[in-house]
């Protein structure tokens, strides 16, 4: 289980609402709280920890509780909830416009994009960071990552483009195995009919995309916004002309950039060089 601040409200409030309603079946039970951190095999503290919202319980205590408390699914029904507010507020941000999106375009200049990532690799990247993220940390961060690919499953089904450079699968982030499983997870999306992968061969002349990455998406309503992200700033951009600046350079990227046929070839061809 994960402790949490007050420097996000939202997940902050979720958390207290969880606990009071965990805090609410064992008193009806009439269990003490060392009582139910026994039956669920949990301290005492971190059962008070948890009805004080302070820390996000995981889903084998929400599970074990239920059933200790005879909940009738009132308790394992927060799971989503709790999942939720797990996540850094830009992730659960972002995952929201992102499932409202009609179409993603997005261009990728240093590594996968988020979405096609695998967990290994996403680990991998996480694991890296500088001052370094503790295990728990890394471990909420991929989940995040892994929750927002949901996505893809979607009914009715997003369009998706994703220009990717050619250094993303050259480079052996986290080693060969998990670059060739990173490889694989990429031509298997990319088959997809609603998702097209297109590569940025490094020996391009011209490029439009050296400003950095970037993507855009179109929302249901018809409005587009675009999204980047550079070492400790996230930002949404939603000004119609810096949208439509996006726009112009996604579309000449993807005019550079080899076609998905040639791409899954391109793809395919690193993998056994890998």
């Amino acid at each position: 289980m994960e402790r949490y601040g007050a420097d996000d409200e939202e997940s902050a409030a979720v958390l207290r609402t969880v606990g009071k309603v965990v805090k609410s079946c064992r008193e009806r039970k009439g269990f003490k709280q060392a009582e139910l951190g026994a039956a669920i095999g949990y301290s005492e503290e971190q059962v008070s920890s948890v009805e004080r919202g302070r820390r996000a319980p995981s889903p084998t205590f929400l599970d074990a509780a239920d059933r200790a408390l005879d909940a009738g699914g009132l308790i394992a029904g927060l799971r989503k909830d709790v999942e939720q507010a797990r996540y850094p507020k830009k992730v659960r941000d972002l995952a929201k416009l992102e499932a409202e999106a009609v179409e993603l375009c997005a261009y990728a200049n240093s590594v996968i994009h988020g979405l096609l990532q695998t967990p290994e690799y996403a680990s991998v990247l996480y694991g890296m960071r500088r001052p370094p993220f503790s295990e728990d940390e890394v471990e909420r961060l991929v989940a995040a990552r892994l929750a927002r690919q949901e996505i893809f499953d979607q009914r009715p089904a997003p369009v998706f483009s994703f220009v990717l450079e050619e250094v993303t699968l050259r480079r052996p982030l986290g080693g060969k195995m998990v670059m060739r499983k990173q490889l694989e997870h990429l031509m298997e999306i990319g088959r997809r009919r609603n998702v097209e992968i297109q590569v940025m061969p490094t020996d391009r002349e011209d490029h439009a995309g050296l400003a950095g990455p970037f993507q855009l998406l179109r929302l249901k309503e018809g409005d587009t916004v675009g999204h980047n992200e550079a070492h400790l700033i996230s930002r949404l951009i939603s000004h119609p002309k810096e949208v439509q600046i996006l726009e112009i350079h996604h579309g000449i990227i993807r005019a550079q950039a080899l076609t998905p046929r040639e791409s899954l070839a391109f793809i395919e061809k690193v993998l056994g060089e890998t």
